[in-house]
């Protein structure tokens, strides 16, 4: 059996998988395991806890022989930590466990075997060049202050930043603010003061997305996009010829504008996906 996982911070999707008849046989989830914010001992919890139960059978968890993990915060020095609790929770001392950044997990699912260039466009961004084995290059995100761009939290911070400067109509500034019951004071004090103000940022995607009818708003988020390719995918080498794939709800939520950005900078655009699972189901089947 191979199990296989993509985590987030949030959640951890699972998928059983038995490759001799090429089937999936379970799909769960659990909640996010990230190792920055979890001790080894937590995740072992986590996936005792709530995964093990979930899985089809006793029998199948004792037949599970490979593992592979991709998620986020899954840094080189934290691999180890996310391995060894993986070992402990499945009982696993001689099988393959492997665990991945959620980047080679995004590249994987979108290119499979081959060569592109695959891209997060989530409340955060990020992107790599693949060759169809591993991830050769990578320009820093830098979070979402100094880049991130294209993310769902840069999206945010760019459209309050323009309804409190009045740049959009006297119409849509009062329909957000009575939206979200915030007032300008709310918006200073979530985004200076508060925890997490990418989340904070990132929640204001839904109504951006509604108004980019509005001609502003539009240009906001192409443009946002557009600094997307030209800051991170355009320094790869081969960036004009290789597929450009994405993963992540911004991407697919806006895939039109995505489209229409990358158009303008006659890129190629692969395959847009919410979520790289079925990409990785492939990838591991093959």
């Amino acid at each position: 059996m191979i199990l296989i996982a993509d985590s987030g911070s949030t959640k951890t999707a699972w998928s059983l998988l038995e490759p001799k008849t090429k089937e999936t046989l379970v799909r769960v989830q659990t909640k996010g395991m990230n190792p920055f914010f979890q001790t080894e001992d937590e995740m072992v919890d986590e996936l005792t806890g709530t995964l093990l139960p979930q899985l089809a059978s006793s029998l199948a968890t004792q037949n599970i022989r490979e593992v592979y993990f991709y998620g986020a915060g899954c840094t080189p020095e934290k691999c180890p930590q996310v391995e060894r609790a993986l070992r402990r929770a499945l009982a696993l001392e001689t099988g393959r466990v492997e665990v991945y950044s959620d980047m080679v997990g995004a590249a994987r699912g979108l290119c499979g075997h081959q060569p592109g260039i695959a891209c997060i466009l989530g409340t955060g961004s990020n992107s790599c060049l693949y060759d169809g084995c591993r991830v050769v290059d990578n320009v820093s995100p830098l979070g979402f202050i100094l880049g991130d761009e294209g993310s769902g939290a840069v999206l945010g911070k760019l459209f309050v930043g323009a309804l409190l400067k009045n740049r959009f109509t006297q119409g849509l500034k009062e329909e957000f603010l009575a939206e979200y019951q915030l007032t300008p004071a709310d918006i200073i004090e979530r985004v200076y003061r508060q925890p997490f103000p990418n989340r904070f940022l990132a929640s204001l995607s839904p109504f951006i997305n509604k108004h980019l009818d509005d001609a502003g708003v539009h240009a906001l988020v192409k443009n946002s996009f557009k600094d997307f390719f030209l800051r991170n995918v355009m320094q790869y080498e081969g960036y004009a010829t290789l597929p450009i794939g994405f993963i992540g709800s911004i991407a697919n939520y806006y895939r039109p504008v995505l489209q229409e950005a990358a158009g303008e900078l006659n890129l190629t655009l692969g395959q847009i996906l919410q979520a790289p699972m079925e990409g990785l189901i492939a990838y591991h089947l093959s």
